[in-house]
């Protein structure tokens, strides 16, 4: 017998689309949780319709989906509902009744003429927990902009910090390659709305929670931030280096590249060993990682000329043995066949109304009691609206037949 998943018998209204809010919505979902996703009728989730890639069909056709979509909806249910109809607005404020958590990322005041906000479901439902992911927030000069995972790179300083120096060949401000203020914000909301509701056991009642990728992207700086607000220095792009740490970067090896991210004064002087140079350990400009980050452009450039002279696969083998952490740099390819994400079980496949198998990233938490499961694939489009009607409002035949007549549903 399966066990229950961590949050089983949450309900969950997700009213989002892209990145941010799915994400968010997919780790409720994969803790347990039974998220009903609110899409258009004929359209859906915009990331539906941003391919290639698309899922190739058993039969060899591709089908209505893109890669994209599946990133970040699974073990959802599906539903299709006119929000520009009244009763397509009445439906989804009598699933919210219903509702443990809504989510949504509607722009600024965007649902608020459907009467879908915070302060008119919160009438309806006092236990409403109600998340709402802007570009910029609720309040603030910029609240009424749209706001993108890429703009927000841009706005909140990431680019500043990554990519090569303007001096260097094919230096400037690089984004990251993955959407990483979206997937940090739904990060964020889930930890949110799961202290929402720890406080709703005490309170018994729910709140707003307002999320804006703005202020996650700043929030991220991390280090960096700190470093500027407690030294006052502006930090720039290093491309691959570290402001804090050296050596910890990328090198050049006789057939590639590999990293070495050394964390300390005795992993250094191992790493001096193995590089056939153990009196840079004892060198007075190296000595400790203070001094190292001072004397960054003396010594980066004699590790390189060393590490050229070996393959990566022969210095990884070296400074492992001698407990200095390094790394090869792994395409995509690489990533799915190393032998510790095959023993982690990185991949799982899942059947799909369109194949038989769908290969997907698993969740990476590791429960011991309520293991994460994978009940269900990303849906298709409107897949489940009747069941999940049923489950949440055990509407009746006439009822059914009244919202599809009206294309409501």
């Amino acid at each position: 017998m399966s066990q229950a998943g961590a949050l089983t018998g949450l309900k969950v209204l997700d009213l989002s689309r892209v990145l941010a809010g799915p994400w968010c919505g997919q780790m409720l979902a994969d803790l347990g949780a039974d998220v009903v996703k609110v899409e258009r009728p004929g359209e859906g989730d915009d990331t539906r319709r941003w391919g290639p890639p698309w899922l190739t069909r058993d039969d060899g056709t591709a089908s209505d989906d893109a890669a994209y979509f599946f990133a970040a909806n699974r073990n959802k249910r599906s539903i299709t509902v006119d929000l520009a109809q009244a009763e397509g607005q009445q439906l989804v404020r009598r699933l919210a009744a219903k509702a443990d958590v809504l989510i949504e990322n509607y722009k600024f005041g965007g649902l608020a003429q459907y009467g879908l906000d915070y302060a008119s479901l919160a009438e309806i439902n006092p236990r409403l927990i109600y998340c709402s992911i802007t570009g910029f927030g609720q309040t603030g000069p910029y609240a009424a902009r749209p706001g993108y995972d890429f703009l927000v790179q841009g706005m909140g300083g990431l680019m500043s910090i990554t990519g090569l120096p303007d001096a260097e060949a094919g230096g400037g401000p690089m984004k990251v390659g993955v959407a990483v203020t979206d997937v940090l914000t739904g990060m964020y909301a889930t930890v949110a709305i799961l202290a929402a509701l720890q406080r709703r056991h005490v309170s018994q009642c729910g709140q707003h929670i307002d999320l804006a990728l703005l202020d996650v992207q700043v929030a991220a700086l991390a280090n960096q931030a700190a470093n500027f607000l407690i030294g006052g220095q502006v930090p720039g792009r290093l491309g691959n280096a570290h402001p804090n740490i050296v050596p910890y970067q990328d090198f050049p090896t006789a057939d590639g590249h590999m990293i070495l991210t050394v964390g300390n004064d005795s992993q250094f002087e191992q790493c001096c060993r193995v590089l056939g140079h153990p009196d840079w350990a004892s060198d007075e400009r190296f000595s400790t990682n203070a001094r190292r980050v001072q004397h960054r452009e003396t010594l980066v450039p004699l590790i390189r000329s060393v590490t050229r002279t070996r393959s990566t696969g022969e210095w990884i083998g070296a400074m492992e043995a001698a407990g200095v952490p390094c790394g090869p740099i792994n395409t995509l390819d690489r990533v799915f066949s190393d032998p510790q994400v095959l023993a982690r079980g990185m991949r799982v496949e899942v059947p799909h109304p369109d194949a038989q198998k769908l290969p997907l990233v698993a969740n990476p938490i590791r429960f011991s009691e309520s293991p994460v499961q994978y009940r269900n694939a990303p849906p298709t489009l409107g897949q489940h609206t009747l069941e999940a009607l049923n489950d949440w409002l055990s509407i009746d035949e006439i009822e059914w037949a009244r919202l599809q007549a009206t294309n409501v549903v």
